[in-house]
């Protein structure tokens, strides 16, 4: 009986549409301008109106708003209209005659224009179309798609039906456009062979269409970020696309671009330069704070001096007028800034103190953190801020909520600790993840630290809790047996407890998963044993290998951070030339693919190692190289720019040194002059204390000096000269100045000096005290990749080169200093 209904029903739409195809009142609806001419022909003709006409009304309600930009939209009035009441409920009656794609269109629209007032008609109409979901065309169930999306049905079974369809019906997707609605619609509901799926038929749509709309493109990069996977391939060919349609993208789709890389953690010089430039010109286009908060956020962090300051100018005067939204992102574009201008920052406490209530939990903590690194001073503000975060606390059943409210209320000034804190941490430490534990740990050691637990037995308990925290710890290690699971963990966890306790088991379990070691894997286990300094000779030989058998698999930026490791802790795996050349080779035939500043890295890296590959040493070493890299160094990150320019001076000075085939100068005079110029003081207590012992060795203080720059401007502690019978030569009597105890001279003939001829058979010796940064922190404790390199450099400079480790140093062999001068001796003078 149901089938033959549903029959009736087709045949009557079938019918109804032809007759209306040339009907009079639907030729009116298609014809208004403006809103009112809709109503009034809906007020006119409602006995007349068939669901084809309501459905054409609802849509053309919202194609008129559409036209309009964003701020002078009216869909207030729309909504608030009485006609347009009537209209909902005829739609409602008639849902069940409208064609096919004519319901989505009307959920669409009806959607568009915020009528959550009237969700009763867009809960029949999800329902209505859910029953014909099989039979709608692609561009309709990619709409639908989006539909649900905006009711927040992200985990519905509806959407499971559709990503279900969308897997049946993949490879006869064609258009980017619909595919790239999908993608992001169904992230949340699909495996990972689909997504890899997906991610195929994009690539292969993106490249087989000539001219792209960016808004596809940025659909795909938001699906990456719901999936949470950095695809490189895929990123910079929507880059590409941006790039490419840069007059076209608004400070909205710029601002949530940025946005996406951020959390992606991609970046890109070239749309960079490309945004800062269209932005700046169109600055005073932004007069409204939504605009303008879009464009503070986007321009801020690489904007120049001038543009800086009228940005800093424009929100204070705005302050009053920011959301609660709004006064968030311009606190974490500040963060990002590095700005503590203090009357920005005085008007955005004074607006957040009308917002607070406002916030959910996690922009509590998140603006919290942006306050106490900006140094606020408004101590009423975060007496409030500590009011409202201990009162989500004491409901909170989230073990991440309670460990993110742990750590900002650390963070706070003059915190009094309450006995709550301490047992509500206690009572979500078994459900928590390493990171988790992480935040707590911090925040109990620093608060017994400093001696803030006032209550009764306060640091007794704080002890106890941190015992538990570590077993917690080393259970949830124990468990792990999925390596991606881990190093996803491992990600966000740092700090001194995570380096004490858990480190050495972490290592172990990393072991034990070795074979779960994959070519998609070994960039985050690479980057996790950069950042712990375990220099582990079993996973570091199982990368290389993966590494080798994988090479056309990885990319070339993912190569830089493999290579990085291998190089700081300076270790050789077996086939040491077959992973290095595989590297190299791998990396100069996609040259293309890496950014000019990457280059640069990476050729700092490969020299560390000892390669120097002609490819990219030339390719640096080039005029419009250079120039290009100081144009996109403008808009980097401070951190990133200055990583590049010592990466820089250091690959000049390895290339000099090492390579004088490749004829290229030493330019990095100036910018080592004033590195050194702007360090801090060089004075203390134990280089003091070492040239003490030095002078009493030698017979005086003028057969030694401190603190000594050599020709390419290497810094070393200490420098003396023996004669062939091992007796040191006056600095005085070779007319050489003697610096200054912990100071450094800076003089324009540095380089001359280093060559000054010395009498035959004389030994110019580099005495270096080597601390715990310069070894790596397992057992072996292995000089790492720097000061072997500047050990190699200095012997190449003439040097004899003696290097003092800190554990030995500070050993109870060498605990008097009698013991300590008669090491020293043994090493200056060559005794075993």
């Amino acid at each position: 009986m149901l089938c033959v209904r549903q029959v009736c029903l087709f045949t009557l739409r079938r019918y109804q549409a032809r007759t209306l195809c040339s009907d009079l009142l639907l030729s009116q609806i298609n014809s208004c301008t403006h809103e009112d001419e809709v109503f009034s022909l809906v007020g006119r003709n409602k006995a007349r109106l068939s669901e084809k006409h309501v459905g054409i009304a609802l849509n053309m309600l919202w194609q008129l708003q559409k036209k309009r930009p964003f701020l002078l939209r009216t869909s207030d009035y729309v909504r608030s209209h009485s006609q347009f009441l009537a209209l909902c409920i005829l739609a409602e009656n008639k849902v069940e005659h409208m064609e096919d794609e004519a319901i989505v269109d009307t959920l669409y629209s009806v959607l568009r224009l915020n009528a959550e007032d009237h969700i009763s008609l867009a809960e029949v109409l999800v329902t209505e179309a859910w029953k014909r979901l099989k039979w709608l065309s692609l561009p309709a169930l990619s709409k639908f798609a989006l539909c649900l999306c905006k009711q927040h049905r992200h985990f519905s079974p509806v959407i499971g039906q559709v990503a279900h369809i969308v897997d049946m019906k993949l490879d006869s997707i064609q258009d980017i456009r619909v595919l790239s609605v999908l993608m992001i619609s169904i992230s949340d509901v699909i495996t990972e062979s689909f997504r890899d799926r997906l991610l195929h038929k994009a690539e292969q749509l993106l490249e087989e269409k000539d001219e792209i709309h960016f808004n596809y493109a940025r659909r795909i990069v938001q699906f990456l970020q719901n999936v949470k996977l950095r695809y490189h391939p895929l990123l910079e060919k929507c880059n590409r696309i941006f790039l490419e349609s840069a007059s076209h993208i608004d400070v909205h789709s710029m601002s949530h671009i940025f946005g996406l890389y951020e959390q992606l953690g991609f970046d890109n010089a070239e749309f960079r330069l490309m945004a800062k430039q269209l932005l700046s010109e169109s600055m005073d286009d932004y007069y409204d704070p939504e605009t303008f908060v879009k464009l503070f956020f986007a321009l801020g962090p690489m904007a120049g001096s001038k543009i800086r300051e009228r940005l800093l100018v424009t929100a204070a005067h705005m302050a009053e007028e920011f959301s609660s939204h709004q006064v968030l992102v311009i606190l974490k574009t500040m963060q990002k800034m590095k700005c503590r201008n203090s009357h920005l920052l005085k008007k955005m406490a004074s607006v957040l103190h009308k917002h607070l209530d406002s916030y959910q939990v996690l922009q509590l903590v998140k603006l919290t953190q942006y306050l106490v690194v900006l140094h606020c001073q408004d101590l009423e503000l975060f007496a409030k801020l500590k009011m409202l975060l201990l009162g989500y606390l004491k409901f909170s059943v989230i073990p991440a909520d309670t460990a993110a409210i742990i750590r900002v209320l650390a963070m706070l000034p003059s915190f009094q600790v309450e006995e709550m804190i301490i047992n509500k941490a206690a009572a979500v430490l078994p459900q928590c993840r390493l990171q988790h534990l992480n935040c707590i740990a911090t925040a109990l050691v620093k608060w017994n630290h400093h001696g803030q637990l006032h209550w009764q037995n306060g640091s007794e308990l704080c002890a106890k809790l941190l015992q538990k925290l570590n077993d917690c710890g080393f259970q949830r290690l124990q468990k792990a047996n999925d390596l991606n699971l881990l190093l996803e963990e491992l990600t966000h966890v740092n700090g001194e407890w995570f380096e004490e306790v858990l480190s050495e088991e972490t290592m172990a379990m990393c072991q034990r998963l070795i074979d779960q070691v994959t070519w998609a894997n070994v960039l985050p286990l690479s980057i996790f044993l950069i950042k712990s300094d375990h220099r582990c000779p079993t996973l570091f030989d199982r990368i290389a290998s993966v590494t080798v058998e994988n090479i056309d698999k990885i990319h070339p930026t993912e190569i830089y951070f493999i290579l990085f490791l291998f190089s700081a802790l300076n270790y050789d795996p077996p086939d040491n030339e077959e992973f290095f050349n595989s590297c190299i080779q791998h990396l100069t035939c996609n040259l293309n693919h890496l950014e000019t500043y990457h280059l640069v890295l990476l050729g700092h890296v490969l020299a560390m190692a000892g390669y120097f590959p002609p490819v990219l040493i030339t390719k640096i070493f080039n005029v419009c190289f250079l120039s290009k890299l100081d144009a996109q160094l403008k808009v980097l990150p401070d951190k990133v720019k200055q990583r590049v320019h010592s990466s820089l001076m250091k690959l000049n000075r390895a290339v000099c040194l090492e390579c004088p085939e490749f004829h290229i100068p030493w330019f990095h005079g100036p910018y080592c002059q004033r590195v050194f110029q702007n360090s801090t003081s060089r004075k203390n207590p134990l280089r003091q204390h070492i040239h003490r012992i030095l002078t009493e060795i030698l017979g005086g203080s003028h057969y030694s000096r401190i603190s000594v720059l050599t020709p390419y401007y290497y810094e070393i502690d200490f420098e003396c000269v023996l004669d062939v019978n091992k007796k040191p030569l006056s600095y005085m009597a070779q007319n050489i100045p003697l610096d200054g105890v912990g100071q450094i001279h800076l003089r324009h003939d540095i380089k001359d000096e280093g060559t000054k001829a010395l009498p035959p058979g004389t030994q110019k010796i580099a005495l270096e005290f080597l601390d715990s940064k310069a070894f790596s922190k397992d057992y072996s404790r292995h000089l790492k990749g720097e000061p072997a390199v500047k050990k190699r450099h200095l012997e190449m400079l003439g040097y004899r080169v003696v290097q003092i480790s800190h554990f030995e140093w500070n050993s109870m062999v060498l605990s008097t200093q009698d013991e300590q001068l008669e090491y020293l001796r043994q090493q200056l003078y060559g005794i075993q």
